[in-house]
């Protein structure tokens, strides 16, 4: 993620009202939000009454947030799942699809191992990741304009173009470069890696970890994934 421009080109969506609706039904208290990012989330769940402590390893990301409305009212933290204290949450959620920067299967199970400690017996990990017989990539492939935003520091408008490498022993990488639009100067220009794990190896590593009645709901509804599901969202119990 590049966060001077994250919450500009990552508009609120249906993907966001799910993953409020779901806390909703399930009533935790405390909530970890790992890879937080710029709290465009995390904001949500402190207005929303929950108990927030917020994770993720992007000091910029972080320091971004704390500027934001109620920040004030969660715990933010500059690290990665290793970072969680044990036993402490009713819930841990990570959005945005951040299940897939775990390119290994080692760094996978080591974050689940981390989110199960850190919750209480009965807690729920929710997240989100999509689904690789969808192939979102060939849609990004295609689409050849850039994003703008604006710096809003300066009020400059910028534009974010993306250029992709594929795939490599199964990992997917590109590239995304912000650059004035004026000066033609590059601002920021990011390598991004991401994996794509099927349903079955997904919820196969969450019962490895020791979760049970894993739930996969397809894109964001109330329906169970299936084929065609672009997007699954995992709800699993510790």
């Amino acid at each position: 993620m590049i966060p001077l421009v994250y919450d500009q080109i990552n508009q609120w969506g249906k993907h966001d009202e799910f993953f409020l609706q779901l806390l909703k039904k399930v009533q935790p208290k405390k909530v970890a939000d790992v890879g937080c990012g710029t709290g465009r989330f995390t904001i949500h769940l402190a207005k929303a009454g929950h108990d927030v402590t917020a994770i993720d390893p992007n000091a910029e990301a972080i320091a971004l947030a704390k500027e934001k409305e109620h920040a004030a009212e969660i715990s933010w933290m500059i690290g990665d799942s290793a970072t969680l204290p044990s036993k402490m949450f009713d819930a841990v959620i990570m959005t945005a699809n951040v299940a897939q920067v775990f390119l290994t299967d080692k760094s996978w199970q080591q974050t689940l191992a981390d989110v199960y400690r850190s919750l209480k017996p009965g807690g729920y990990f929710l997240f989100d990741t999509r689904n690789p017989s969808a192939k979102a990539w060939e849609v990004w492939e295609q689409d050849q304009t850039p994003d703008r935003a604006v710096d809003e520091a300066t009020g400059d408008q910028l534009e974010i173009w993306t250029a992709y490498d594929g795939f490599v022993d199964g990992v997917y990488t590109f590239y995304e470069t912000v650059k004035h639009v004026k000066t033609d100067e590059i601002l920021v220009h990011e390598k991004m890696q991401l994996i794509f794990r099927t349903e079955e190896e997904i919820t196969h590593s969450l019962e490895q970890a020791g979760f049970a009645q894993v739930q996969v709901y397809g894109d964001f509804d109330w329906k169970a994934a299936g084929v065609e599901t672009k997007a699954f969202v995992f709800h699993s119990i510790k």
